[in-house]
């Protein structure tokens, strides 16, 4: 994954799209296949150094504790920075991002798109 992302930087959008994504798996919330979940938390260890457009250092260091530290108090943050993380980025750019990573063959297309789904390294770092 770091060889594409760095093959491949990430506009400060995007940037904020793989912590807000990031989030939402740690959260708990996040609805993709375990596989794919990891393959986005290995973009976003790839690109967690770029600078970001609206999320912010505050992103990455939850994450960090998030990973580190599995409380209650700290569930209860990262749901609080998801959602806040989700209300700072449109709809357009993060569907964009998602389009993006299909079609760079990261993420598989979605079901019914007829596109090819792409293999998934079982070790997405």
């Amino acid at each position: 994954m770091t060889g594409w992302a760095e093959r491949h930087p990430l506009c400060p959008a995007h940037v904020d799209c793989a912590a807000a994504v990031a989030l939402k798996v740690l959260d708990g919330k996040c609805r993709m296949p375990p596989r794919e979940a990891a393959v986005m938390m290995a973009l976003y260890d790839a690109v967690r150094h770029l600078p970001g457009d609206k999320l912010g250092q505050d992103s990455h260091a939850m994450i960090a504790r998030a990973r580190a530290t599995a409380t209650e108090d700290v569930r209860m943050d990262v749901y609080e920075a998801r959602v806040l993380a989700e209300t700072r980025i449109s709809r357009p750019v993060m569907k964009a991002f998602k389009a993006m990573l299909r079609e760079a063959g990261i993420l598989p297309p979605k079901p019914g798109s007829g596109g090819v789904t792409p293999a998934i390294p079982d070790n997405p770092r």
